[in-house]
């Protein structure tokens, strides 16, 4: 249930009509207290028939109502048609997948939401405006906040079209999507010590779990999955985790002993959606921003400096993990392992970010240096040893397509530089790292061990 109601807190979060919805109806109640106010008789006389609040006429008043709210409904269109070029460029430059950093931006919903607001709000108090022969009633403070909105909606426009103008550049989205990478390591590290999980063979004689609905996990109540499996005794080792894609029929979990309700215990503990969510799911982030390199990359597009600043990212969304431990997934339960799950592995997030990004490159000499130029900035601030040895198979890797697919002679000298520089590092620290910069060679040289790249042997 839990999982069922943060997917669902997820999607209000997210979603683009919350903000305006509520804004339009706190322009009806505004109208209908202010209203209120001006038939009790609370507003002085004298400040009626001051500058300070609009003092004319009954046909004045619904003139001027009736201009706001034809103005505001007007505005309103043309910012939600705005909104949709915006999307569309997005998609169309950027990728489907980042739309709902879009979306989800308040800042187009505070804007779309304040023309809907004002436009309800002048309706509400128009409605109330009687001539002299309906009874002479003219709600002079309700008229002047309305007048008052609408500076505000002026305010409102002009901030949304330097907004929109920022938010459609490509640096800007960049900015946002690596915000989200940030927010899923501080939410992915763990605290302490991590119990390691049960070898495959404890698991031969365990019962499969099947479920029968479809879609991504989207969300995972850990803790209250594991209360259950260890208050009976039991173990669950989940087959998917956070991001991956559940199938009809196909297991999704092993169970051992067998403990009936199991089924049910899991399907309360897990929420699917029709697309991956980047809530729990770091992946996701990742490959948002992998895919905005790739689509730069594109013979279409060819813009290799956005790759470059995607690529400064990954980095430096490494350099934030390195002191940190990745969980081993196993969710404990008063020290019994009540349940596994499949672990987030520092080589499988480095394989993310780089393998494409690499693959989409060849050929572009600027790629391939910045990616070493990466790998070389992570290696000095990683200390752990199978890091360090998934970093330098990228770096090989490099090498590899750099000598591979670059035939000018220079451009490859280069590229082998900052391979040696890599090497340095990894071994020497910063001081190596200077000195074998500060040698220039070109040429090429097969994947061989560090003593050879740093000597400058092919």
């Amino acid at each position: 249930m839990k999982a069922r109601l943060n997917q669902a807190l997820a999607a209000i979060d997210e979603s683009f009509w919350i903000l305006p919805a509520i804004l339009t109806a706190g322009g009806v109640l505004l109208a209908l207290m202010l209203v209120r106010l001006d038939q009790s008789g609370a507003v002085p006389q004298w400040m009626v028939e001051s500058a300070w609040l609009y003092n004319g006429g009954a046909e004045g008043a619904r003139t001027l109502l009736g201009a706001v709210a034809s103005t505001t409904i007007g505005i309103a269109g043309t910012v939600f048609t705005i909104t949709i070029a915006a999307l569309s460029l997005a998609a169309q430059q950027m990728g489907p997948r980042l739309l709902h950093n879009f979306t989800r931006d308040r800042g187009n919903q505070t804007v779309l939401g304040a023309f809907l607001g004002t436009f309800s709000y002048a309706l509400m108090v128009l409605r109330t405006v009687r001539t002299e022969a309906e009874g002479a009633f003219v709600p002079h403070l309700a008229l002047t906040v309305g007048v008052g909105l609408a500076f505000v909606c002026v305010a409102m426009l002009v901030y949304f079209v330097g907004h929109m103008a920022g938010r459609i550049n490509v640096d800007t989205v960049i900015d946002l999507v690596s915000g989200d990478v940030s927010r899923a390591i501080d939410g992915l590290s763990a605290d302490g010590p991590q119990s390691r999980p049960p070898p495959p063979v404890f698991w031969r004689d365990a019962v499969p779990v099947v479920d029968q609905r479809r879609g991504y996990l989207q969300q995972l109540d850990q803790s209250s999955l594991a209360k259950w499996a260890a208050d009976r005794h039991a173990a669950i080792r989940l087959l998917v985790r956070p991001g991956d894609r559940v199938f009809p029929g196909a297991p999704i979990a092993l169970v051992k002993p067998p403990v009936d309700g199991v089924e049910e215990a899991i399907r309360s503990a897990t929420a699917l959606g029709w697309d991956r969510s980047g809530a729990d799911d770091i992946e996701f982030a990742i490959r948002q921003l992998v895919e905005v390199a790739i689509r730069a990359l594109s013979p279409g597009v060819n813009d290799p400096h956005t790759a470059i600043s995607v690529i400064d990212r990954l980095g430096a969304a490494l350099c934030d993990l390195a002191p940190l431990r990745l969980p081993s997934g196993v969710v404990l339960h008063d020290g019994k392992a009540g349940l596994v799950m499949p672990a987030v592995d520092y080589e499988g997030l480095v394989d993310v970010m780089f393998h494409m990004i690499r693959q989409s490159g060849l050929g572009s000499t600027a790629v391939l240096i910045r990616i070493l130029d990466v790998l070389t900035a992570v290696v000095s601030c990683e200390r752990q040893p199978n890091r360090v040895a998934t970093l330098e198979r990228h770096a090989d890797l490099v090498m590899e397509d750099a000598c591979r697919t670059i035939a000018n002679a220079e451009d490859l000298g280069d590229v082998r530089r900052r391979y040696r520089g890599f090497v340095a590092m990894k071994r020497s620290g910063a001081a190596g790292y200077l000195e074998a910069m500060a040698d220039r060679e070109t040429g090429c040289r097969q994947r061989s061990d560090p003593s050879a790249a740093s000597s400058g042997e092919m």
